[in-house]
């Protein structure tokens, strides 16, 4: 009997509580999906760093299971709530609270088993799609296989009945408390509105609006931010958001008892109250659902960066299929030649010198005008602190200016297919990253290059992809005649090679281990002088990073096809728990806004029943219905574009400062608001197809 009870109760509920079953089917989908990438055999032996994948992955999996278990909390509550009366009554008929709670609990045991298995079927499809972006992301095949590892389904579900197991034990003390006239007056309890401190209330509005004004101008003008005044104002911020919806909410309602000019316009009366005694019920949690929007929206966007960081700009990183650096001038690369002999098929291989003259007036220039070093390399009088600049701790720039003769310029540029360049004997050029240009602008005039012939003049900048992370220069490189070398030093070696088809996927590696006493990365990849850190304490002045920063690469020896896939991999390790978090994010929100109009629909019949007997049809019905669920649905995803729009501007500003990407820093808002509106669309039609048949119910 209890069991056919409960299975008629699921079959209600998963019909009247739809979108809550379809998301927790997606949730599931989504863990199934996203844990395949830290359990597959696979990608575990793609590269040496799959810990970063799994680490992201983890971490992005202990956030989802707290909003996921939050999720479920509120739903259980949520239905509890609404069919109290129900419950009441079986109290009354003879049934124990036990009995009642034990029927319940089995209720959503159902309803959530029957909504993972419908995700795990989901999962298998949505893993294949995943992995074959991911293989695409990190430029390797993927060949369309089911996997199924036992640990990728264990931990899929353990994550999800721990979370439905916590809602229930709460449900389940709940149960214990109430008796039968609580649960017959609680939903009516719930649907009363305070009309309390109506005058105070109304202040909150202003005050949130000015709170938010004020996160936007400090966050553009001020710049000395600490950790102290960062925690104030997001507490001030998340303050706001909850404060906004009780002033909204008291100022509609003073509109309406003042008889403002639109009350009684159209359909607005109507619309009006039904919005504001929502608003009034549920002002926390729409708090919680602009703040889950928010950061779904940011996610998303950031996630955006990365991706087009990794599509725009790596190849700008390695333009040259390999690349090798030594910080021993007489350097042959003997060694590594035969290497390559060996395991590739070679078209050219290039050995050539970086000099030096012993100044350093651009290095000298860059570090006291380029943002990202702020005052650190000036006195307090702005004038160069060339005591800090010569000791040159950091080694951004080598000690001295970097210099590459005309013909070995020349024939890297051939090798890049980039056209050649001339120069008169008393000329020079510069080759300069193009975010670093951007910065100083046209600065020949600060610098003087001498020689036996005399000074030489400035012939002009050069600013296309040509590996400045300490190889060819850190930032710039000076080109001059190759008569002009014959008065400088040779300061470090360099060699590149153009293979034909792909490098082997060992290249690297093998590369690397010709170095015996070289300090190696987290990667294990060989690191020149300027990114180790030597025992001994000294250090080569010859070698250098550049000013790069959020994604910086200083290695000795530079396989591009090795490099790339790693590289994307590290990012990816970045982009897809993002997309994760931003997603699971979003279907939460989603769900407790549909459920919330579903539920409320069944109530809302009458009044909809009432406008068809006075005369409305059922298209300007329709219409009214349309315009309360997008009233509902857009004031806190207005409130979260704003929000997150203006950090996002900021960040993408701040990616795109230090990145050098040529992109308006709106684009990455624009195309996470895009997927957040497309997955807002579906739930929005699922919700008005469902309150549509729910009105015209009989």
């Amino acid at each position: 009997m209890m069991n056919k009870l409960a299975f008629q109760n699921v079959k209600q509920s998963a019909r009247d509580y739809l979108v809550y079953f379809m998301t927790m089917s997606i949730v599931t989908a989504l863990m199934f999906s996203f844990h395949t990438l830290l359990y597959s055999k696979d990608v575990q032996e793609m590269f040496q760093i799959a810990a970063i994948m799994e680490i992201m992955i983890l971490l992005a999996t202990f956030f989802i299971v707290l909003i996921v278990a939050w999720l479920i909390h509120y739903m259980i509550r949520f239905i509890l709530e609404k069919r109290s009366r129900e419950f009441g009554i079986y109290l009354l008929i003879g049934m124990k609270k036990k009995q009642i709670s034990r029927l319940y609990i089995r209720e959503n045991i159902l309803l959530g088993t029957g909504a993972f298995l419908v995700g795990m079927g989901l999962g298998c499809l949505l893993q294949q799609i995943l992995l074959a972006v991911f293989y695409s992301m990190v430029q390797m095949d993927y060949h369309m296989h089911l996997e199924f590892n036992p640990n990728c389904i264990r931990m899929t579900a353990a994550c999800y009945g721990g979370c439905y197991l916590l809602a229930l034990f709460r449900c389940r003390s709940r149960f214990k408390k109430m008796n039968i006239r609580d649960l017959m007056e609680n939903q009516r309890r719930n649907e009363e509105i305070s009309e309390k401190h109506e005058k105070e209330k109304r202040l909150l509005l202003p005050f949130s609006v000015l709170i938010l004004l004020l996160f936007g101008l400090f966050l553009f003008c001020y710049k000395n931010w600490d950790a102290g005044i960062l925690a104030a104002f997001l507490i001030g911020l998340v303050l706001s958001i909850y404060l906004f919806y009780t002033g909204i909410a008291a100022w509609i309602s003073y509109y309406i008892r003042k008889k403002g000019n639109a009350v009684y316009q159209g359909d607005n009366l109507f619309l009006l109250r039904q919005f504001s005694s929502k608003i009034k019920t549920m002002s926390f949690s729409m708090g919680t659902l602009t703040s889950l929007f928010t950061l779904a929206l940011m996610g998303s966007a950031v996630a955006f960066m990365f991706h087009y960081f990794q599509n725009q700009a790596l190849r700008n990183k390695f333009p040259f299929d390999v690349q090798i650096f030594s910080s021993d001038a007489d350097e042959d690369f003997q060694q590594q030649i035969a290497l390559l002999k060996e395991e590739t098929q070679v078209r050219k291989i290039y050995t050539y010198r970086i000099y030096e003259n012993g100044t350093n007036q651009v290095n000298a220039y860059l570090y006291t005008h380029l943002k990202e070093f702020g005052q650190d390399y000036q006195k307090a009088d702005q004038t160069p602190d060339w005591d800090k600049i010569n000791r040159n701790d950091e080694m951004i720039y080598c000690d001295y200016d970097t210099y590459m003769g005309l013909s070995d310029y020349n024939y890297l540029r051939k090798m890049l297919h980039l056209p050649q360049v001339s120069l008169k004997e008393d000329a020079y050029a510069m080759h300069i990253k193009e975010r670093v240009y951007s910065q100083t602008g046209d600065f020949s005039d600060q610098i003087e290059v001498h020689w036996a012939g005399g000074c030489l003049s400035f012939s002009g900048y050069y600013t296309e992809g040509f590996s400045q992370d300490g190889h060819n220069g850190g930032d710039y490189i000076l080109i001059v005649p190759d008569a002009v070398l014959e008065s400088m030093r040779p300061y470090y070696a360099e060699m590149v090679a153009d293979l034909q088809g792909e490098a082997p996927k060992s290249l690297q590696g093998r590369l690397d281990d010709l170095e015996k006493d070289m300090q190696r990365d987290f990667q294990g990849h060989v690191m020149t002088e300027a990114a180790s850190d030597t025992k001994d304490g000294k250090k080569r002045g010859n070698s250098c990073s550049g000013s790069d920063s959020i994604v910086v690469y200083v290695a000795k020896n530079l396989v591009r096809d090795n490099l790339i896939p790693e590289i994307k991999y590290m990012l990816s390790a970045v982009i897809f728990p993002l997309f994760y978090v931003g997603l699971v994010f979003l279907c939460v929100a989603m769900t407790v806004l549909s459920v919330q109009q579903l539920s409320d629909s069944v109530k809302y019949r009458f009044r909809y029943r009432v406008l068809s007997q006075i005369g409305y049809g059922r298209k300007e019905i329709e219409r009214i219905i349309f315009k309360q669920l997008m009233g509902y649905y857009m004031c806190p995803a207005v409130m979260a574009l704003f929000i997150s729009g203006l950090v996002t501007v900021y960040a993408g500003n701040r990616f795109n400062f230090y990145t050098g990407i040529p992109i308006s820093s709106a684009v990455y808002f624009l195309m996470g608001a895009a997927m957040f509106f497309g997955i807002c669309v579906v739930y929005f039609a699922v919700t008005y197809i469902g309150f549509k048949r729910n009105v015209e119910r009989p």
